[in-house]
C-alpha cells in the first residue's frame, strides 16, 4: 500500500525533456574532436569505411542498451553474444580448444591474462616468498606494466634491437627463473609494428613450465586475414604455436567495432579459470565475475558481435585486401622521403618513421618535427620518444602510423603531405636530446625549469594547441618518472570541471 504522503511517480510522458538541446550541446563538444572517420587520424580510430557497419552496431548496442553483463543467467543473451565471439575468435586464432571471454579492451585483457599467470604461479609455489615476474620486451605494450603495478609484479624488460625493432629470444630464454610468471611477446608490437619471434620465445617458455602471452591487440583481427589479402605470409604467432598459452585481440581495433571490446583466450581451461573472481563468503549474492568489472553495460559486445557476425571472414579479408595496400603505398612514398626511413620491417598495418641517420644533416628529417609540419596539412601522426636501454642501446624517436581501410580513400593526398611535410622541415633540429636519454635533467636548470603542467593545460583548452613536439622532448630530457608525474598534473587538470 503507498502511503498517503508518498509521492507518486510522474507520467514518463510529462517529464520535460529537451532532448534537442541535449544533443546540440553533445555536437558543440565533438566538435573539439580529432575526426574519427576518414582517414585523417592515423592512431587510436579504426575506421571500416562502411556506414552500414556503423548504423547496425548501433542499432546492436541499443537493443542491449538496459542489459547488464554482470549475470548471464539473468541476460542470456550475453552469454550466447560472448560464445559466438570467442567461437569466432577460436577459428581466426587457430585454437579449436580455447575458451576465453569478452572483455572491455586490450588493457583489461592483458591484465586478466597477467592475473591468470599470477595465480597458477602462486599454485605452483606455494608459500614462496619470491614476487611473481613477467618477463617481456621493451616495446610490450604499457598495459602489462600496469598490470604488474596493479597486481603487486616485478617486471624484467628485455632489450630489444634498435634497428629492427625487436628482441633476441635466446636473451629473453635467459632471463627465466623460478620467479617467472608470465613471458609476453607482441604480434606485432605497437610502437614500431614489427612482429616478435613468437614461436622461439614460446618454445622456451614451455621448456621452463611458464605461460606465455601473446599480445595481438593490435594485430588480433588484421594478421589472421594478412596473406589472403595479399599482404605475403605472416610467421606463425597464434595457437598453432606450440607454448602459446593466452592470447589478446582487440574487436574495438580492426574488428572494426566501437570502442569497449577486447577478445581474451587461453589454451587450457585451467590457466582460464584462474582469471575470474568468486565470492559467496558475504551476505548478498554469488559473485563470480569473469571481467574486472561486476556491472558492464552490454552495448559493445553486442555491437561487436553484429559487426563481426555482419563481415565474417570474407568481409575482414577484404577490408584487409584494402589495408594491405594502402600499407604498401605508404611504405614506398616513406621509403621514397630523404632523410626519413622506416625502422626494421614491420608485418601489418602499423609502421614506426625515424629520421635516416646516413643522411647529411642538412638532409635529415626529424621525425616529430615531421608528425607537426604533417598536421598542419591535415593528417594527425602519433610521436613516440626516443628511449636509452638498461644496455644502452637508443631506440630513436619516431613517428607511429597506423594504416586501416579508409587510408586508401585518402591516399593520394596523405601520401603528398607526408612528402611536402618534410620538406617544410628538412634540416631542422627538433627541441629536446633526440637521443631518448634515461637518465635525468640538466643539474644546473632542475626541475624547477619546468613548465606548469596546470598552465600547459589551461593553454591548451583555451586555444585547443597543445606542442607535442616540446612535451616529447621533456620526456626524453626527464627522468621518466618525473615526465610521468608531470603528464599525470597536465592530464588531471586538463579534465577537471572548468570554472563557471
Amino acid at each position: 500500500m503507498t502511503h498517503p504522503s508518498a509521492p507518486t511517480s510522474p507520467d514518463p510522458s510529462e517529464v520535460p525533456l529537451d532532448a534537442d538541446a541535449v544533443l546540440a550541446r553533445l555536437a558543440a563538444y565533438r566538435g573539439h574532436d580529432a575526426p574519427t572517420h576518414g582517414g585523417r587520424v592515423l592512431s587510436y580510430v579504426y575506421d571500416s569505411g562502411l556506414a552500414a557497419l556503423d548504423e547496425l552496431a548501433a542499432r546492436a548496442a541499443r537493443e542491449v542498451q538496459a542489459v547488464n553483463g554482470l549475470d548471464p543467467t539473468t541476460f542470456p543473451s550475453v552469454a550466447l553474444m560472448e560464445g559466438d565471439l570467442v567461437t569466432f575468435g577460436r577459428q581466426i586464432l587457430s585454437g579449436p580448444d580455447a575458451v576465453g571471454s569478452v572483455t572491455s579492451g586490450g588493457t583489461e585483457s592483458c591484465l586478466l591474462g597477467v592475473k591468470a599467470a599470477r595465480e597458477t604461479w602462486r599454485e605452483r609455489h606455494p608459500g614462496s616468498s619470491a614476487r611473481p615476474t613477467i618477463v617481456l620486451p621493451q616495446t610490450a605494450h604499457a598495459a602489462f606494466h600496469k598490470a604488474a603495478h596493479y597486481l603487486d609484479m616485478d617486471v624484467d624488460v628485455v632489450p630489444v634491437d634498435p634497428a629492427t625493432g625487436t628482441l633476441s629470444a635466446t636473451a629473453l630464454a635467459q632471463r627465466l627463473d623460478e620467479a617467472t610468471a608470465l613471458v609476453v611477446v607482441s604480434a606485432p608490437a605497437y610502437p614500431h609494428g614489427v612482429l616478435d619471434p613468437v614461436a622461439d620465445v614460446a618454445a622456451a617458455a614451455r621448456e621452463a613450465g611458464v605461460p606465455c602471452h601473446v599480445d595481438a591487440c593490435i594485430g588480433g583481427l588484421v594478421l589472421p586475414f594478412w596473406e589472403a589479402a595479399g599482404g605475403g605470409p605472416v610467421p606463425p604467432w597464434d595457437f598453432r604455436v606450440p607454448g602459446v598459452t593466452s592470447i589478446s585481440a582487440d574487436l574495438h581495433k580492426y574488428g572494426y567495432a566501437p570502442k569497449g571490446s577486447s577478445l581474451l583466450l587461453f589454451a587450457d581451461r585451467a590457466l582460464d579459470r584462474a582469471r575470474y573472481f568468486a565470492l559467496t563468503d558475504w551476505p548478498g549474492y554469488p559473485v563470480v565475475n569473469s571481467t574486472v568489472l561486476g556491472s558492464r553495460s552490454a552495448t559493445s559486445l553486442a555491437a561487436a558481435w553484429a559487426v563481426t557476425a555482419a563481415l565474417g571472414t570474407q568481409g575482414y579479408v577484404e577490408l584487409t585486401r584494402r589495408v594491405v595496400s594502402a600499407t604498401a603505398a605508404v611504405r614506398a612514398r616513406v621509403d621514397g622521403i630523404p632523410g626519413l626511413r622506416v625502422l626494421g620491417d614491420p608485418t601489418g598495418p602499423l609502421m614506426a618513421v625515424v629520421a635516416d641517420e646516413s643522411a647529411s644533416g642538412e638532409d635529415r628529417v626529424d621525425p616529430h618535427l615531421w608528425a607537426a609540419a604533417v598536421a598542419r596539412r591535415g593528417f594527425v601522426l602519433q610521436g613516440q620518444p626516443g628511449l636509452t636501454q638498461a644496455d644502452g642501446s637508443v631506440l630513436p624517436r619516431s613517428t607511429h602510423l597506423t594504416i586501416t581501410p579508409v587510408t586508401d580513400r585518402v591516399l593520394g593526398e596523405l601520401v603528398e603531405a607526408l612528402a611536402a611535410g618534410a620538406d617544410d622541415v628538412r634540416g631542422q633540429v627538433a627541441p629536446g636530446l633526440g637521443g631518448g636519454r634515461a637518465g635525468g635533467s640538466d643539474p644546473a636548470s632542475g626541475e624547477s625549469s619546468l613548465p606548469d603542467p596546470t598552465e600547459l593545460a589551461r593553454a591548451a583548452r583555451e586555444d585547443g594547441e597543445l606542442d607535442l613536439t616540446a612535451v616529447l622532448a621533456l620526456i626524453e630530457t626527464l627522468p621518466r618518472d618525473v615526465s610521468a608525474r608531470m603528464l599525470v598534473e597536465f592530464l588531471a587538470a586538463f579534465t577537471e570541471p572548468r570554472p563557471r
